[in-house]
């Protein structure tokens, strides 16, 4: 039994950022029931890499959770839906503003059938704003937020990043907002008043910034350094990335004096406290490094930071993690049986240790079920199917 125990979520969300919150959610015990369409379902079902006839990605996402297919523009699927969040503690989701309104299902309907329902609403730009309506993915996100603004390296375009940072960054804030807003509802109740539900805008863009608040803060102090510049942006010689001899890298992060002064002592090197403050003499410095680096392979940089305690880590590739012996101890990866048969997993940090995982749905595999539940009868549910409203 997980801390969530007993909640129960509704996920129209798709994709990647609303699958994610409700992955975490449902790694704390919370129910998690996804409402796909009929027709293609969660998109991310069908992108490549494939296990079999789904998407590996959303094997990984969706563990824990049941799924039931609604098709939202029809009358009947609408009503389904009323009914569902009648039911549910949580909904979250991740039209663009105005898309449910359209529906009938608006925020203030929903709420209406359920005060006591937490709607998320989970978008790039926010639910209201200039740009509330407008489409974009996890690198316009990025860029309207200024995060990418501070990226390096200087004088070239800056870099597209290897993971989706707002996405996993929205996610990540409505699972906050969500335990935010039952913990105000259950308070409420406690005081032996109502408690009432409430929505949560939740925006990638805002979510992005967030990330990126000490840049921020050297901002409004009016000292922000130039993209690529600045002490943790690629400004320092000792905080930064390097090749080695066998063509693999390592990265360097001794930003305090102890740190630097290990690292020194251990690769003969005079520590110089210069090296701690940007300026021209980190060039000449960066030199010296990619120099010393590229004497060593990455194994032999291992054993050194084995050796001297100064901020020291390999680069390891994304296929390595799996033998790696930390992350192996800590239960990083794990697998589940499915239908697709033993499928590995990664957890997040709140993934309960030692729990059992149900695996991902079906497309609609448990649309019945759900509907059963929310007490509509089996006459009501063939009627649904045989007009394409479920499946």
């Amino acid at each position: 039994m997980g801390p969530l125990a007993g909640l129960r979520v509704l996920d129209l969300s798709r994709l990647l950022p609303g699958p994610f919150a409700t992955l975490v959610l449902a790694d704390l015990g919370a129910s998690v029931d996804k409402i796909e369409d009929p027709g293609a379902g969660d998109y991310l079902r069908a992108m490549p890499p494939l296990r079999g006839d789904t998407s590996s990605m959303f094997l990984a996402l969706n563990r824990n959770k049941r799924s039931a297919c609604l098709d939202l523009k029809t009358a009947s699927g609408r009503a389904a839906l009323l009914k569902l969040a009648l039911r549910y503690d949580v909904l979250l989701e991740q039209f663009r503003p105005g898309v449910l309104d359209r529906l009938g299902l608006g925020h203030a309907t929903l709420r209406q059938a359920n005060p006591r329902l937490i709607v998320c609403a989970l978008t790039g730009y926010g639910q209201d704003g200039p740009l509330a309506a407008r489409a974009g993915h996890d690198l316009n996100y990025l860029a309207r937020a200024g995060v990418l603004g501070m990226s390096g390296p200087a004088g070239a375009p800056p870099q597209v990043p290897g993971f989706q940072l707002a996405d996993i960054g929205g996610g990540l804030w409505c699972v906050a907002g969500i335990l935010a807003a039952l913990h105000r509802r259950d308070a409420a109740d406690a005081r032996g008043a109502v408690g009432e539900g409430g929505v949560i805008d939740v925006s990638m863009v805002e979510s992005s910034m967030a990330f990126a608040i000490s840049g921020f803060g050297q901002l409004f102090g009016g000292r922000l350094a130039p993209r690529g510049d600045g002490p943790l942006t690629g400004g320092l010689a000792l905080y930064g990335t390097y090749a080695t001899r066998d063509g693999r890298f390592v990265s360097l992060g001794a930003l305090e004096p102890k740190f630097w002064n290990a690292f020194c002592a251990g690769a003969g090197l005079q520590a110089d406290m210069s090296a701690l403050f940007p300026g021209p003499h980190q060039a000449v410095l960066k030199e010296t490094l990619r120099t010393l680096f590229a004497s060593r392979t990455r194994a032999e940089w291992e054993a050194f930071a084995q050796e001297h305690d100064c901020c020291l880590e390999p680069v390891l590739e994304p296929e390595e993690l799996r033998g790696d012996d930390h992350l192996r101890a800590r239960g990083a990866f794990f697998e589940i049986d499915s239908p697709w048969g033993c499928i590995e997993q990664m957890k997040t940090p709140l993934t309960q240790p030692g729990a059992e995982h149900a695996p991902p749905p079906r497309k609609g595999e448990h649309t019945d079920a759900i509907l059963r539940e929310a007490g509509i009868d089996d006459a009501t549910i063939a009627a649904m199917k045989a007009e394409g409203a479920a499946r």
